[in-house]
């Protein structure tokens, strides 16, 4: 694999999924991707159901979401890699690409993820979500200092890659997932 430094395509990367086999982002050229940092007990989990919709919706037109599940915030996902796709699959019924856990933050930082920080910092949260007042005290508290900077904040951060492997745009929880499905459109 090629230098980080080196890297300047989401095609670029690799990441295993939860069978444990390596998956080269390579095979989703010429699709509209989007990552999804996610957790099974967070009050954004229920994202889970918007997001299969709009996996259901837009797959045949060339969508991918691919789901990231990250115990980096609140320990809000525990389980194994195993128990996280069977819960997904009971829940929700999830038929989108799961990969194994990982650390979107800090020195252990997927290399996918540190690359989609930088193409894309945090833009801000929405103001007036139920969410709000929670996420930003947390926020304060676990990135003093670095509050505005890139790192993901919270649980189902997304990020939007188009079909020529760019990141076009980060997406935090608090956004609406209407938007999102109009950027996806956009896109398609």
């Amino acid at each position: 694999m090629e230098n980080q430094e080196e890297q300047k395509n989401f095609y670029d990367f690799e990441a295993e999924d939860v069978l444990c086999n390596t998956v080269k982002m390579e095979e989703y050229r010429g699709k509209v991707v989007l990552i999804v940092n996610t957790s099974t007990r967070c009050g954004f989990t229920p994202q889970y159901d918007g997001l299969q919709d709009l996996y259901e919706k837009y797959q045949n037109r060339g969508l991918e979401i691919l789901d990231f599940p990250c115990n980096q915030f609140g320990n809000q996902a525990p389980e194994s890699n195993e128990e996280i796709v069977a819960f997904c699959d009971a829940k929700f019924g999830i038929t989108f690409k799961h990969f194994a856990k990982i650390e979107v933050n800090g020195e252990n930082q997927h290399p996918l993820y540190k690359f989609l920080k930088e193409q894309k910092g945090f833009g801000g949260f929405q103001p007036g979500h139920p969410l709000i007042t929670f996420i930003e005290s947390v926020v304060a508290r676990t990135h003093s200092g670095d509050i505005n900077g890139p790192d993901i904040k919270w649980n189902f951060t997304k990020f939007l890659i188009d079909r020529e492997g760019n990141v076009i745009e980060r997406f935090e929880p608090t956004e609406d997932l209407s938007v999102v499905e109009q950027r996806i459109k956009e896109l398609l």
